[in-house]
């Protein structure tokens, strides 16, 4: 229950979706959203990051990301001025709390894929550019 409303019962299978470029510069293939699966709380989308590719320095308001890499490796700066500096590498799982400014980058001479869940419905939900920190990495 939800708010003292009886919520029916909810399962489904979202099949892989198309690929589209997200706000924050990286290419995503569709997967479980608000849209496909109704969903309100949570989304799973697929992102690939091509070598020498990078996301604009970005938060998600209000969202945590949490981020399980299948292959290759990212960069995630991190923190007020992107000043923490992490790698994750295949089979390595990442968060990112809300409002954290964070970018990512492949350095990499191969792609890096995987598996981003939101705390949102749509992952494009809550994004906001931070321009003004795209220069510090």
């Amino acid at each position: 229950m939800r708010g003292g409303d009886v919520m029916e019962p909810t399962a489904r299978v979202i099949h892989s979706g198309s690929s589209y470029q997200g706000r924050q510069g990286i290419p995503y293939i569709a997967g479980l959203t608000a849209a496909s699966a109704g969903a309100t709380e949570i989304c799973m989308t697929v992102a690939t990051i091509p070598p020498g590719a990078r996301t604009k320095a970005h938060l998600h308001e209000n969202i945590e990301t949490a981020v399980y890499v299948i292959e290759g490796e990212a960069e995630m700066f991190w923190g007020r001025n992107l000043e923490h500096h992490e790698v994750g590498r295949s089979g390595d799982y990442m968060f990112v709390g809300a409002d954290t400014p964070h970018v990512v980058i492949n350095r990499s001479s191969v792609r890096c894929v995987a598996v981003v869940a939101h705390s949102a419905g749509d992952d494009q939900e809550g994004i906001v550019l931070l321009p003004e920190l795209d220069a510090r990495v």
